[in-house]
């Protein structure tokens, strides 16, 4: 084989060969422009404007000015790193330096990263260029230096400028930059632009720092009802699915629109109640959710998937929650699309939270028109023994519990009376205490916490109807 030579792989064929095939492809393109521009009928000339009226008697006529049109400048790009820095960092010296240079107020500040893109076309993945635009006034916004920001507003930076997708209002808003937030719009920031992801600046204040800037953009005009471009999200959905307490109450204080949907038809409710995933702020979230109950808040409202806010809550183990909702009218016995009641919902993540109190939910859930669950659901009920019990107080015979001989050592011994207890009773009749008790639920169905609770009987009894552990089974 010859020096000058070398054996190329398949891989490297195929390259070869597309390349060709889109040279090809671009040769062919340019030759029918070519003859649709050679072909094509002239334009027709353009109107000339109406002379100008004579002159009044004994007056010349004055020779026309001709208008001078200046071309606007060329839009400056810049990579230095070290002009983006200055930006970045507020450092006024360096500022003053840079902007000696007039362009450079509105210059388009590029970065350029290499990332692995997978080429579909050539079957491999390559090394690709990518471009990030941003600008001078998005830097110093985004980083909340006011001096800088002030500086640029100054000197003539375009405010509604977005190189990159986002404004630098948007930028400070996703800071929590309220001093910038205030320049800005003094200066005619637009508060209803929307970013490239369709999301305006009301939509970005995520964060409980930037609820001053919330304040701003609604005394600015925002339109608290405004909806992102895709998911049609209002600032309500984003401040309720951040469990944000204080921006819920600005939003409603300002008119936000509690029933309104997204595109996947849930409201500002569905979003509070599905964004409760941690216990530790099951607190704040159940504030909010509080506060759109009494502007209006409908907790019978699901999504096209018919989930609703009550199988949110008991996905996420969340008992105040729960409770709250039922108290509210929540349908406990209300299914999704998947066939799944809130019961369901529960049983699934009680492996999950096995601390969270899942037997209270349980409760609630039974005493607000639950069915029991089937014998066979029993099973994911183990690791809670409270649950387990709840459950099987439901029953007016102990079903076979043939899953108990495979518990944990650790959990058994843990629990040893409870469910030695479930053994001696599994397949034996209940006492007639449980009986009526059972009969009695039965009876009254949806009603029976509301109708047990005005009864006025002893404290011991109202526990004993409303399934109240005690740790043992009648």
């Amino acid at each position: 084989m010859s020096k000058d030579t070398f054996p190329f792989t398949s891989t490297s064929l195929r390259s070869l060969r597309l390349e060709q095939e889109l040279q090809e492809w671009e040769d062919a393109r340019r030759a029918l422009a070519h003859r649709r521009s050679m072909t094509r009928a002239p334009l027709s000339r353009a109107p000339r404007p109406p002379p100008p009226p004579p002159p009044p008697p004994g007056q010349q006529q004055q020779p026309r000015r001709l208008q001078e049109v200046r071309a606007p400048p060329p839009q400056v790009r810049c990579r230095d790193m070290s002009v983006h820095n200055t930006f970045m960092w507020g450092d006024m010296k360096g500022v003053y330096a840079v902007l000696k240079d007039p362009g450079m107020v509105n210059a388009l500040m590029e970065t350029v990263h290499e990332e692995m893109v997978w080429t579909p076309e050539m079957g491999m993945w390559t090394l690709s260029s990518k471009v990030k635009q941003t600008s001078a006034l998005r830097l110093a916004a985004s980083r909340g230096h006011t001096g800088c920001v002030e500086e640029l507003l100054f000197r003539g930076a375009e405010v509604n400028a977005d190189p990159g997708g986002n404004t630098a209002l948007h930028d400070a808003c996703i800071g929590g930059h309220a001093v910038c937030v205030r320049l800005l719009l003094s200066h005619g920031a637009d508060p209803d632009l929307l970013a490239a992801d369709g999301s305006a600046a009301l939509h970005l204040c995520t964060s409980a720092q930037s609820f001053q800037c919330a304040e701003l953009l609604l005394d600015g005009g925002a339109e608290v009802n405004m909806r992102t471009k895709e998911s049609r999200l209002t600032p309500l959905h984003v401040a309720a699915r951040r469990g944000l307490e204080e921006h819920v109450e600005l939003l409603l204080g300002h008119g936000a629109d509690v029933l309104a949907t997204n595109r996947e038809g849930e409201t500002p409710l569905n979003a509070a109640c599905s964004g409760a995933e941690r216990p530790s702020e099951a607190g704040r979230y159940l504030r909010v959710i509080q506060k759109l109950l009494a502007a209006g808040a409908d907790p019978w409202t699901a999504g096209r998937k018919q989930h609703t806010p009550l199988h949110n809550a008991c996905a996420n183990c969340s008992s105040r929650i729960v409770k709250v909702l039922l108290q509210h009218g929540a349908r406990a016995d209300v299914v999704n699309c998947a066939g799944y009641t809130p019961m369901d919902c529960l049983l699934q993540v009680v492996e999950d939270y096995p601390d969270q109190q899942p037997d209270a939910i349980a409760r609630s859930l039974l005493n607000y028109g639950a069915k029991p669950v089937s014998a066979k659901m029993l099973k994911q009920c183990f690791l809670s023994a409270a649950t387990l019990e709840v459950m099987l107080n439901t029953y007016t015979s102990i079903p076979p519990c043939e899953w108990m001989d495979s518990l944990p050592v650790e959990l058994y011994e843990e629990h040893r009376s409870f469910f030695d207890l479930v053994r001696q009773r599994s397949g034996q009749p209940r006492s007639l205490q449980h009986l009526c008790r059972c009969a009695l639920r039965l009876r009254l169905g949806a009603r029976c916490y509301s109708a047990v609770s005005e009864l006025d009987i002893p404290s011991s009894v109202r526990d004993y109807l409303l399934l109240c552990n005690d740790g043992t089974l009648h």
